[in-house]
């Protein structure tokens, strides 16, 4: 086997970004409406500007973020991608340097193998895009130089990150809940953009979106959480693609008008879908090679 083309991986990406602009993810940005002063346009120039610099060959995982968030910066000027770039890079990074390996074994290896380099790119690009989160923690302020791997930097984040808690924890929630959750949508014959929908629910669902947490803390975090269950045990309640469609646009006007955004778990849905799209092209590249 001789390794996926970097091109595949980055159309593979490009797909998942759009795949999730495409679904009508309550509280989220995506080609039905806008909200929180971005447009679904923002997030696909941010695709493809943030994608070659995420699949380049030979290159470490912390050069993969910090070149990913500087294009993204210079075509969009703002932080739309910082989650993606990070929960992106390390699978992307397995892709190519492991390609003889299971993806999920790949992303291990990739974990453990984070240096204090990696930290310090990554550090600057989590500074450049200020989002909060990883940067408050006492021990590991991305503002300063790295003292440790970006492994153990986002392991002192995990308590209050979803994202820091995926490379603490093995990209857990991407291999398990969000492949299962795809892989049951599928079962059920489910169009793309209802999928989508169903497995960014199962992230809403299944934890506080910490991207709410660190705006409006806990109790606004968990009532979200408690209203997305709602919504999906609805949602289990029919096969109408319309009455989805326009109930899941309601929940999105209510979330949006109290200023709430599920960010993390939009973030986790297209890595689990980049995930998903990247097993496709390992596979091809191994039937090929």
């Amino acid at each position: 086997m001789t390794g996926p083309e970097p091109l595949s991986l980055a159309r593979a990406f490009v797909a998942a970004c759009e795949d999730e602009l495409n679904a009508p993810k309550p509280g989220n940005v995506h080609v039905f409406a806008g909200g929180h002063g971005m447009e679904a346009r923002d997030f696909v120039v941010s695709a493809h500007a943030a994608a070659a610099a995420l699949t380049t060959p030979g290159v470490d995982v912390g050069s993969r973020i910090l070149a990913a968030v500087e294009a993204t910066w210079a075509r969009v000027g703002q932080n739309t991608n910082l989650g993606i770039v990070l929960l992106c890079a390390p699978i992307a990074h397995a892709a190519l340097a492991f390609p003889r390996l299971e993806l999920r074994a790949g992303v291990s290896k990739t974990l453990v193998g984070l240096t204090r380099a990696d930290a310090e790119l990554a550090f600057k690009a989590i500074s450049r895009a200020n989002p909060g989160g990883l940067g408050e923690a006492p021990r590991h302020d991305v503002t300063k130089p790295a003292r440790v791997s970006l492994l153990e930097a986002m392991r002192a984040a995990s308590d209050r990150d979803r994202i820091a808690w995926q490379y603490a924890n093995g990209f857990e929630d991407i291999f398990d809940l969000g492949a299962n959750a795809l892989a049951a949508s599928r079962r059920e014959g489910d169009e793309r953009p209802a999928s989508v929908l169903r497995l960014y629910l199962a992230f809403l669902c299944a934890f506080p979106d910490s991207h709410i947490l660190r705006k409006f803390g806990e109790p606004a975090a968990s009532n979200v959480m408690s209203e997305a269950r709602a919504f999906s045990a609805s949602l289990a309640r029919t096969k109408d693609a319309r009455a989805i469609h326009a109930d899941a646009l309601r929940f999105d006007q209510s979330l949006k008008a109290r200023g709430l955004n599920p960010g993390t778990s939009a973030d986790l849905t297209v890595a689990t879908l980049f995930a998903d799209y990247v097993r496709g092209v390992l596979a091809n590249a191994c039937k090929n090679g």
